[in-house]
């Protein structure tokens, strides 16, 4: 692993965002409108990915019936009227942050959550101050993660190899490569830790975890 890394580019749902059970709710709320089975969690983080429209197509919504912007549509209605409620940030989050930032780490967000939902939940848990920049969707379709990522890494003051990000999807993986970033993927959000493993990237099954792994790849310069 780098041993210069000065700037965390973390993901937001699932990786500081403990919405994984909620996201399961939600979709099973869908289903069940649907006549269709509900899934369990452990189904979810197993099959979930990226693009969102092929978990849909796993699922077996009919997009003859119910088109990809309606399914859409509803899951961020479900789950928005929900999620401040109902979520938390994992464990030690704040504290995480708190330490990385006092051992010379800077942080951003790079999230497929729209830009609103973003800002608002970032203000909601009281963590903005730790993030020199939001960078949110500006779909309701989680799409567009790889361009938005190398958009702001141009704006960054860091080379990508000074950067790692960090999250808990092999599509987080995919946009680390694509952006020339480290990587660091944690195992208690939307993706089951066997799938993350398959990167060969270092694995953190919690924050704690990570900030140590972290801790000792920081540099103050």
């Amino acid at each position: 692993m780098s041993t210069h890394y000065k700037h965390v580019i973390w993901d937001w749902n699932g990786t500081l965002l403990n919405d994984t059970t909620l996201c399961v709710e939600v979709l099973n709320g869908l289903m069940t409108r649907r006549g269709r089975a509900a899934i369990s969690n452990e189904e979810y983080r197993q099959n979930f990915g990226f693009p969102v429209v092929h978990f849909y197509d796993y699922l077996g919504f009919d997009t003859d019936v119910d088109s990809f912007e309606q399914i859409s549509r509803e899951f961020i209605q479900d789950y928005e009227a929900r999620w401040f409620q109902e979520c938390q940030l994992h464990p030690d989050a704040v504290s995480v942050l708190s330490d990385l930032s006092a051992g010379g780490m800077s942080h951003s967000v790079l999230s497929a959550a729209k830009q609103e939902a973003l800002n608002a939940g970032i203000d909601h848990f009281g963590i903005r101050k730790h993030f020199i920049g939001l960078v949110g969707a500006d779909n309701i379709y989680a799409e567009g993660k790889i361009a938005q990522g190398r958009n702001w890494v141009e704006q960054l003051d860091w080379r990508p190899d000074e950067i790692v990000l960090v999250g808990d999807t092999l599509h987080d993986f995919e946009v680390a490569q694509a952006i020339g970033a480290g990587c660091i993927l944690l195992g208690h959000g939307h993706h089951a830790s066997d799938r993350l493993v398959e990167t060969g990237v270092p694995i953190a099954h919690s924050l704690r975890e990570l900030a140590q792994l972290l801790n000792t790849n920081a540099t103050t310069d």
